[in-house]
């Protein structure tokens, strides 16, 4: 309802209730309501999970496969780029051995170079765009799909929080190993989802591993 229809409303409201006032019965009044108890917090014993959500997510069978599948997708445009920047290197090395070139000659693949070379680094930021763009999406629809099963973990195995260790701003500088249930939550996943590992010469995510004080930790 927008702020139209509400002030219209209010309005209507108003002019109707001295209406009703005057043809109305009056009522007797309705007893206070009685005050809601205010539910007191009460501290319970911590149980700390830590989990490197975002290398768990690329752990995941579903998440290596999903990698994969963006770099075949753009594997053509990755030899279209580097057969480009070959024949750059290739005119440069040219135009520096021609030592019997003229000055004129010498100007005109000067040119041709920069802009070959202009446009191979438009394609190339294009095509890295597009790369980063087309794995995000890939990744967020697991990301969200591993959040539940991490959740469902903690629950079922009665911590009490779960802290992500896997961005750059997390302020966690050590911890014992078993508070990490990375890998645990990545074989749960992969157990829930069905999805079977990749093939050995397929590309495969760095398995999480406990945090460290260089660790850099994200969700």
């Amino acid at each position: 309802m927008n702020r139209n229809v509400l002030l219209i409303s209010a309005i209507a409201a108003g002019i109707a209730a001295p209406a009703l006032a005057q043809t109305a019965a009056p009522q007797p009044a309705a007893p206070a309501a009685a005050p809601q108890q205010q539910v007191k917090p009460e501290a319970v014993p911590a149980k700390i999970a830590l989990i490197a959500f975002e290398q768990v997510v690329l752990a995941t069978n579903e998440g290596q496969q999903a990698v994969a599948t963006v770099q075949k997708k753009y594997e053509p445009t990755k030899a279209k780029i580097e057969a480009a920047g070959n024949e750059v290197d290739s005119l440069k090395k040219q135009l520096q051995s021609g030592t019997s070139l003229s000055d004129e000659e010498k100007a005109s693949r000067a040119r041709t170079i920069d802009t070959k070379e202009k446009q191979l680094n438009r394609d190339a930021e294009d095509a890295q765009a597009a790369y980063n763009q087309d794995l995000q999406e890939a990744i967020s629809k697991i990301a969200g799909k591993v959040s539940q099963v991490a959740q469902q973990y903690v629950s079922k195995n009665g911590y009490t929080l779960l802290i992500d260790i896997g961005s750059q701003q997390s302020n966690v500088m050590w911890a014992t190993p078993n508070t990490d249930i990375s890998q645990a939550v990545v074989d749960a996943y992969n157990t829930q989802s069905g999805v079977a590992a990749p093939p050995p010469s397929a590309p495969s995510a760095t398995k999480p591993t406990t945090p460290r004080p260089s660790t850099t930790p994200k969700k």
